[in-house]
């Protein structure tokens, strides 16, 4: 299994999760938060607490995604090929063939009018 296939399944993963944390949050105050913690009663750490804790972990996966797509670059395999540029090869043969030295030839159908054809 390479590295970069392991960078692609975590990314899967935390992109996943991520995707549930933000679901959960209600942007006005209801989703997961309202059920712990409403009616005035406080059970299992309140509604601040959880409120907290989906924003801390909404930050959290946010950045560990982002850091896993920019470390997972590094980790594709470019196959051997060099990064350094074919315009700086000093010792590169040009293949273009040369232009030929002929001149065209012209017939008098392509040649221009001149004032001696236009009399006749």
């Amino acid at each position: 299994m390479s590295t970069f296939t392991i960078f692609l399944a975590l990314i899967v993963v935390v992109a996943f999760l991520l995707v549930v944390v933000i679901m959960v949050q209600n942007p006005k105050g209801g989703g997961l938060s309202s059920s712990f913690g409403g009616g005035g009663t406080q059970q299992l750490g309140g509604v601040k607490k959880t409120t907290d804790f989906l924003d801390k972990s909404t930050w959290t996966l946010a950045t560990l995604l982002l850091v896993l797509i920019l470390v997972s670059n590094v980790a594709i395999s470019r196959g051997g090929e060099t990064l350094d540029s074919k315009a700086l090869d000093t010792d590169a043969t040009t293949t273009q063939p040369l232009p030929s030295t002929t001149p065209l030839q012209t017939t008098n159908d392509d040649a221009p009018a001149t004032a001696k054809d236009t009399a006749q």
